[in-house]
């Protein structure tokens, strides 16, 4: 029998997870919340609801946690009604979100004093990805413990990569998006002052796209520039103000150099504050003073 999955997050991202357990046969228990996206389709496929964290767990083999950061795993994790007091003796608890490491260590531990195992395993790649079962998950914990899940994350994941112990898998995922973010706010930048100096947006994407600027980054913000489609990279500005932050924090508890990623994130908080949080990325440049896109005929 397939073991049994609890998932607690059902947002944009957690939606598409769901929707590919249900398709590939697993037994599936989401918590009611009304952050969640609409559940009828996953109801249709068999999964049912449970109405706190703790129910969720004391009907799972495994539980999946797809929520916003660091604050909100402690609190699905440790609250009263949380997954910790129902968490059966050997259960798996597999964290998707983007989390700061020092609290993915401490949580780790809180599982297992709990009689469970741990793995952090946060996904890169888009929502329309996630809804084709094909993210990268980047894995930190037990390798053994990863290769036990694996048929389970393989239904959601294309490319999964064992980074190294428990944390290791959100230290990458903070790598990876500050290096992604980070290659939207220049290529933001640049295009708001591109356009200050009557370059035309498709000028400025066929030069960058033969020469140093070529990449996905570029792929992701040239339809935006051009047309105002935000599909390549629908993530909200204010989810990449909290990556950033996560990023810098992490620098500075490593004693690492951070003063790009300072002014990345002080670009993203800018967005924030002028174009609000549920912006996407993608719209960065108007924060710049951008105005709007000229269409690609133009």
């Amino acid at each position: 029998m397939k073991q049994k999955i609890g998932l607690i997050g059902v947002g944009l991202m957690g939606h598409g997870i769901a929707r590919n357990l249900v398709k590939h046969g697993y037994p599936l228990t989401v918590q009611d919340h009304p952050g969640n996206q609409p559940l009828d389709e996953l109801k249709a496929g068999g999964a049912t609801t449970q109405a706190s964290a703790r129910a969720v767990a004391e009907h799972s083999d495994v539980v999946i946690l797809c929520v916003t950061g660091s604050p909100e795993v402690e609190a699905v994790l440790q609250a009263e009604d949380g997954v910790l007091k129902g968490l059966r003796p050997g259960a798996i608890v597999i964290d998707c979100s983007t989390a700061l490491p020092e609290s993915t260590r401490r949580m780790a531990q809180a599982v297992q004093a709990a009689q469970g195992r741990f793995l952090d395993a946060p996904m890169t790649r888009t929502v329309k990805d996630a809804h084709e079962g094909r993210l990268n998950l980047l894995v930190g914990g037990d390798a053994q413990l990863l290769e036990e899940v694996r048929p389970i994350l393989a239904c959601f994941a294309e490319n999964i990569t064992h980074a190294g112990p428990v944390g290791a898998g959100h230290q990458m995922k903070l790598l990876h998006n500050y290096v992604s973010l980070g290659s939207v706010a220049l290529l933001a930048e640049a295009a708001a002052c591109a356009q200050g100096a009557g370059i035309a947006p498709q000028v400025l994407i066929d030069v960058l796209g033969k020469g140093g600027g070529r990449g996905v980054a570029l792929e992701r913000i040239g339809p935006y520039l051009l047309s105002g489609d935000t599909s390549g990279l629908h993530f909200f500005m204010s989810n990449a103000a909290k990556d950033l932050g996560y990023y810098t924090q992490m620098a500075r508890d490593g004693q690492a150099e951070h003063g790009i990623a300072d002014s990345v994130s002080a670009a993203y908080a800018k967005g924030v504050e002028k174009l609000g949080p549920r912006a996407v990325v993608l719209q960065l440049g108007e924060a710049f003073g951008q105005q709007a896109r000229q269409p690609a005929s133009a």
